[in-house]
C-alpha cells in the first residue's frame, strides 16, 4: 500500500470532532462523502462511449454539446445552455511516414494541427536533423533549406508536469521556425513521455506571413530510431504524406450549467473543464474527466441541505485543444458578471496532491480554511501561486481570485493527445479522490462568508 493512501486512510479513521476542530466540519464530512461518488464516472464512460472523439468545430463536438445539456438537466443543473460561437477548423487526412533510406521502414506518425498539406504525393526529401529547437534556431537556413527538419527533445515525466513547459516549444513553435528557413516539411519527437507506437498531436502555430508546411510529430520510439539513423552518420531520406485540410468558420459552443446561490451579491464561482478533445482517442482525461469531476462536486454542493452561499457555475469550454476560442468567446460575453473565483480540472483524474491559491492578501484566512480542509484528503498546501489553465485564462489575466488543486501528472504525457486516451486509462478510486477535493474545495469557497477580492487588489 502507498504512502498517499496509508494517509488517507488514517485521515478518515480520525473522529469527526477531531477533524472539524482543525478545518471546520461541513467541508470534511462533505469531502468524506465523495469518496463513494459515482457521477463523474458515469459522465465520464457515457461520453467517451456514447459520443467519443470530439474534435472542435465538428459534428462530433455538436453531438457532445447536445449529449452534455441532456446530462446536466438530467443531474439537476438550472440554467442550462448552450452559447455559439464560430471559429476556424482544421481536420486530418492521410498519415504515413516512410525512411526511403538507407534503412527502408515505416514510421508511425500524425499531424499536428494547423499542419499544412505534403498533397496527396507527399514529400520526399533528405532529413536535416536537430536535438533540441534550440539547436534548430541556431541553424543557418542553408542547413534546413529544402529539406525534412527532425526536432528531438529529451522530455521526462515529472509530478507536477513542468517538462511540458520547457519541452512544449518543440511543438508549439518548431514548425514554424523550420517553416520560416525554408524547411519542406518538419517532424518532432512527440511531446510525451510513454514508449508506445502512438504519436502525441497537438496545435502548432506558424507566425503571420508564414506559409504554414506539413508538421508531424512521431512516436517516441519511431523518432528514438530516427535519430539513431541519423547518428550513423549517412543521409537519410524520408517520405512524408499529410493531407489535413481547412473547413473554414464553422461552429462550436460552450455549455453552461448553474447551482444557484442565494446571496446574488456575493459573486460567481466558475468552474470547469473543456468539451472538445483531439480526434485520435476519446479524451477521456484530455478532458472528459476535467468536466465530469467539476461537475460531480458542483452536483454534490447543489444536493446539500441548504443552498450555497455563492452561486456556482459550471462550463463545459468548446474548442480548448485548438487555440482556445471558447474561453475567449465566453470571457467577452461575461466579463461583466461578477466572477469572483476561477478554477478548472485539465490535467487528467489522477489523484489531487497539492493546492495553490492565488488569493489577495486579506484573504489568506480563506486560503488557510481551504489547507486545512484539504488536509485530510492528503493534500499538501503549497506556497506556489496558482496559474489556473487555458479555460480561465482570461480570468487570471483580469486579476480574479484563483484556485489550483494540482492532480499527479506522473503518467499524464504518456496519454495525452494519442488514440490511448481512453476510458480504461481512467483510475475510478483516484477520480473519486478528485471529487473529494472538488468537493471540499467548493464547500468551503462558495459558503465563505466575507468577499473574495481580486487577486490583483494587492498593492
Amino acid at each position: 500500500m502507498n504512502t498517499p493512501l496509508l494517509t488517507l486512510l488514517f485521515a478518515l479513521s480520525l473522529p469527526t470532532a477531531a477533524l472539524a476542530a482543525s478545518s471546520g466540519a461541513a467541508p470534511v464530512r462533505q469531502g468524506r462523502a465523495a469518496l463513494d461518488d459515482q457521477v463523474a464516472w458515469d459522465i465520464v464512460e457515457g461520453l467517451t462511449t456514447e459520443v467519443g472523439q470530439r474534435l472542435a468545430g465538428t459534428d462530433a463536438e455538436a453531438r457532445a454539446r447536445t449529449w452534455a445539456v441532456a446530462r446536466l438537466k438530467a443531474l439537476g443543473f438550472s440554467n442550462v445552455r448552450i452559447e455559439e460561437y464560430r471559429m476556424p477548423v482544421w481536420v486530418r487526412g492521410a498519415e504515413t511516414a516512410e525512411i526511403l533510406g538507407p534503412y527502408p521502414q515505416k514510421l508511425s506518425v500524425v499531424a499536428l494541427g494547423n499542419s499544412g498539406s505534403t498533397g496527396e504525393s507527399g514529400v520526399a526529401a533528405e532529413v536535416a536533423g536537430f536535438g533540441s529547437l534550440d539547436d534548430l534556431k541556431a541553424a543557418p537556413d542553408s542547413a534546413v533549406r529544402g529539406r525534412i527538419v527532425f526536432i528531438d527533445h529529451a522530455m521526462k515525466a515529472t509530478q507536477d508536469g513542468s517538462g511540458y513547459g520547457f519541452f512544449g516549444p518543440t511543438r508549439f513553435e518548431g514548425p514554424g521556425i523550420a517553416a520560416a528557413k525554408g524547411a519542406a516539411a518538419v517532424v518532432i519527437r512527440s511531446v510525451g513521455t510513454d514508449h508506445h507506437r502512438l504519436p502525441h498531436t497537438g496545435m502548432t502555430r506558424f507566425p503571420p506571413g508564414t506559409q504554414p508546411i506539413p508538421a508531424g510529430a512521431l512516436s517516441i520510439p519511431d523518432a528514438e530510431n530516427l535519430r539513431r539513423m541519423l547518428d550513423r552518420g549517412q543521409p537519410v531520406t524520408m517520405r512524408l504524406v499529410l493531407t489535413p485540410r481547412l473547413l473554414g468558420e464553422q461552429v462550436s459552443g460552450n455549455v453552461v450549467a448553474e447551482v444557484p446561490g442565494s446571496d446574488p451579491d456575493a459573486g460567481i464561482v466558475l468552474i470547469g473543464g473543456h468539451l472538445d478533445s483531439w480526434d485520435l482517442g476519446t479524451g477521456a482525461i484530455d478532458d472528459a474527466t476535467g468536466m465530469a469531476i467539476t461537475a460531480a462536486a458542483a452536483k454534490r454542493v447543489m444536493d446539500m441541505p441548504s443552498r450555497p452561499r455563492r452561486t456556482i457555475r459550471v462550463v463545459w469550454w468548446g474548442s480548448e485543444e485548438v487555440g482556445g476560442y471558447g474561453s475567449q468567446a465566453y470571457f467577452d460575453a461575461h466579463s461583466k458578471d461578477k466572477v469572483v473565483l476561477v478554477a478548472e480540472s485539465d490535467f487528467g483524474a489522477d489523484r489531487v496532491w497539492r493546492l495553490q491559491t492565488r488569493l489577495a492578501e486579506a484573504n489568506k484566512p480563506l486560503a488557510d480554511r481551504l489547507a486545512r480542509a484539504l488536509a485530510p484528503l492528503g493534500i499538501v498546501s503549497s506556497e506556489g501561486e496558482a496559474s489556473g489553465g487555458a479555460d480561465v485564462g482570461p480570468w487570471v489575466e483580469a486579476g480574479v481570485a484563483v484556485v489550483d488543486l494540482n492532480q499527479d501528472g506522473t503518467r499524464y504525457f504518456d496519454l495525452h493527445h494519442t488514440a490511448n486516451d481512453t476510458l480504461d486509462k481512467v483510475d475510478p478510486e483516484q477520480l473519486r479522490q478528485n471529487v473529494a477535493a472538488w468537493t471540499t474545495m467548493l464547500t468551503v469557497v462558495a459558503n465563505d462568508p466575507g468577499d473574495i477580492l481580486p487577486a490583483a487588489a494587492d498593492p
